[in-house]
């Protein structure tokens, strides 16, 4: 049994029959939150010099040269708040100081990455926390809900205590439309700020923004309160690279074909798609990816589209969860890109749902290879 598994609370997966999500409830202690906050699979071997820019993109080459600037800026002692470190490797002394004896940062501590879905901006977030030259210990990578799901499970003090010896920050999906979290979240940053822990993060669109990110900067900026100063802005333009020269996502299967490959597929999962959305009902979002521990394939039968707007949010998260995780999805029912209604897909959390249909659209493109195995 895998340490995580064994956190979890969870048996290892039998390679005689497929195993239930909807058995699974599995307990997640904080300080596997805070072993866990580093690239996901799917991102561990991700660099610099793995991300393949759209040569019809120049802001995509402008993105690595900056941010490989950035981590070699990190590379010494730990910057601390009036340190003569600069955070984007531009020169020392960029302080001023702010009544007697006091010092402030004047420049950038942080970078943000502003783009559509699927423009690579994970990769690059990855791939910057593997640049920089610190200890794994000593930088942190999380989406925001995670970050959120720490400060629930350590309190914010002691999330604060915990992180502010790091080097560096990540922060992918940076919620915007969730005002509390938010003001939680940038009083947190202000701390670290201070402390002298880089930042960098991407973001979700706010409601009634068109162009997939054109306007997220200004979102973002506005809402961490006080800490636009300490960011410089990214933009990163291009086409969803999951889908760029691909084939079509592969037609729903039948529900026999679904049931044959998850018997056939030792670590796969089997589940009825609406009792499983009933299921993430009673599981904390935060537990998502400890759900899916040891699975090697995630089998669906009778999709169908997402009835509420909070269930589809949680089933957002755990796309998201499966995609990090690499788990190939195979499903029968209704193809992907009939999961959320059109007043959901012009909704203002649009964003996501759109990630969660490219996201799953490229596991079910995986998950093709089971069934001609099978």
């Amino acid at each position: 049994m895998s340490s995580s598994t064994a956190a979890s609370g969870i048996s290892p997966i039998a390679d005689a029959a497929p195993v239930s999500l909807c058995a699974r409830e599995p307990h997640v202690p904080a300080d596997r939150l805070v072993a866990e906050m580093v690239p996901p699979p799917r991102f561990d071997s991700v660099r610099f010099s793995t991300y393949l820019p759209d040569p019809n993109q120049p802001s995509q080459f402008e993105a690595v040269k900056v941010l490989e600037g950035f981590a070699g800026g990190l590379g010494g002692a730990h910057a601390v708040a009036g340190g003569k470190r600069g955070f984007f490797g531009f020169g020392k002394g960029r302080e001023r100081a702010k009544g007697k004896g006091a010092k402030v940062p004047a420049g950038p501590r942080g970078v943000y990455l502003d783009g559509g879905y699927g423009v690579g901006k994970t990769h690059l977030l990855a791939s910057l926390w593997h640049a920089t030259p610190a200890e794994p210990s000593l930088k942190a990578f999380g989406t925001f809900v995670e970050l959120t799901n720490l400060v629930g499970a350590l309190g914010f003090q002691q999330t604060v205590q915990t992180l502010s010896n790091h080097r560096l920050l990540c922060i992918d999906e940076f919620e915007l439309d969730d005002p509390g979290d938010t003001v939680l979240v940038s009083s947190l940053l202000r701390k670290l700020v201070d402390a002298g822990v880089a930042l960098a993060a991407t973001s979700n669109t706010l409601p009634g923004k068109l162009g997939e990110g054109r306007f997220a900067a200004v979102d973002f900026l506005r809402e961490i309160q006080g800490l636009s100063a300490h960011f410089r802005t990214l933009r990163i333009d291009g086409e969803d690279y999951r889908h760029r020269g691909l084939p079509e996502a592969p037609a729903p299967y039948s529900d026999e074909q679904v049931t044959k490959t998850a018997y056939a597929t030792a670590g796969a999962s089997l589940d009825d798609f609406p009792q499983l959305l009933e299921h993430l009902a009673r599981v904390h979002p935060s537990r998502y990816g400890a759900l899916t521990d040891g699975l090697k394939a995630v089998c669906l039968t009778d999709v169908r589209p997402v009835p509420d707007q909070s269930t589809a949010l949680r089933l957002v998260v755990l796309a998201d969860r499966l995609y990090d995780r690499e788990v190939p999805v195979l499903a029968s029912g209704l193809p992907f890109d009939q999961l959320f209604s059109e007043d959901m897909l012009k909704g203002g959390y649009r964003k996501k749902y759109f990630r969660a249909i490219s996201r799953l659209t490229a596991l079910a493109r995986d998950g093709k290879r089971l069934v001609e195995s099978a």
